[in-house]
């Protein structure tokens, strides 16, 4: 799983994957309530992350896909309920999910997006089974809340940090370093351990475990 978590990224260089690139985000208008989120869900035509996921789980379930279908599928979902737990994915359209916030980290040129993309997780220089086992530690009342989640409010809870993010301030020529580590550190490890938890409960629903 680790290994085809970044599949759909890899794949990017690929010029015959274009046309899934719209589906590892969506672009939401600032400060919508839930309601309004919800709505804005139901009324996207085009491609997007949540519309994608809804139908890399159906492809999965469906026993008449093929099993390229199926291996393409779920690399995909894999991906995209990490991606859903990654704030800057359910971003703003003008700024294109913060990859247009230009700024520093330690003083290397980066951008909003790549930030929560890859800098603050490298940051923590952790392998991924020192990572999965560092914050592994959900207590039970959070495993029921978030395996209750529909895929809407994984949408909704991180366009809710989203909204945060952006209310910091947060501009063009910042310079990042340890405070924005320590002032988001928690919220980073919560929602990859959010993600880790609602894909295994996608994955038992699907293979009825």
């Amino acid at each position: 799983i680790a290994m085809s978590a970044n599949w759909a990224d890899f794949i990017k260089s690929d010029t015959a994957y274009n046309y899934i690139s719209t589906w590892h985000y969506i672009n939401l208008p600032a400060n919508l309530s839930k309601t309004e989120v919800f709505n804005f869900l139901n009324t996207q035509t085009e491609p997007n992350i949540y519309n994608k996921t809804i139908e890399m789980i159906g492809v999965l379930k469906n026993s008449k896909s093929t099993l390229a279908q199926k291996k393409m599928a779920l690399r995909l979902l894999i991906h995209f309920v990490g991606d859903l737990h990654q704030p800057m994915h359910t971003a703003r359209k003008e700024d294109l999910g913060g990859n247009k916030v230009l700024l520093t980290w330690f003083g290397e040129r980066s951008n909003l997006h790549r930030v929560w993309d890859e800098s603050l997780i490298s940051f923590q220089q952790l392998s991924y089974t020192e990572y999965t086992k560092i914050i592994n530690h959900a207590k039970p009342q959070q495993l029921l809340n978030w395996k209750k989640a529909s895929l809407k409010d994984c949408v909704f809870e991180s366009y809710q940090v989203c909204n945060k993010i952006y209310a910091t301030g947060i501009k063009n020529d910042d310079k990042l370093s340890y405070r924005y580590n320590f002032d988001w550190v928690d919220t980073l490890n919560e929602q990859l351990l959010k993600g880790g938890v609602r894909l295994a409960k996608i994955l038992d629903d699907i293979y009825g475990t």
